[in-house]
């Protein structure tokens, strides 16, 4: 996965914890992650797996498209 890649899930996933006024701790525990993945993942600095995408996606009720899209 490419930086820009990563910099895109990262924006939509930092989208969808704020529009449901979580904090990043809240969302780990709500996703069995470790609040340093989460932090990781929002700043774009690691790749996700499917499986992982797939986990938020559903969190979230929305389609893993919707991560990978650009806003």
């Amino acid at each position: 996965m490419n930086q820009y890649s990563r910099e895109r899930i990262a924006k939509n996933i930092k989208k969808y914890r704020t529009e449901k006024c979580l904090k990043r701790e809240e969302l780990s525990l709500s996703l069995g992650f470790d609040n340093s993945y989460i932090s990781k993942l929002e700043r774009g600095t690691i790749n996700i797996t499917i499986d992982k995408l797939e986990k938020i996606a559903d969190f979230f009720e929305v389609d893993v498209s919707k991560l990978l899209q650009i806003n």
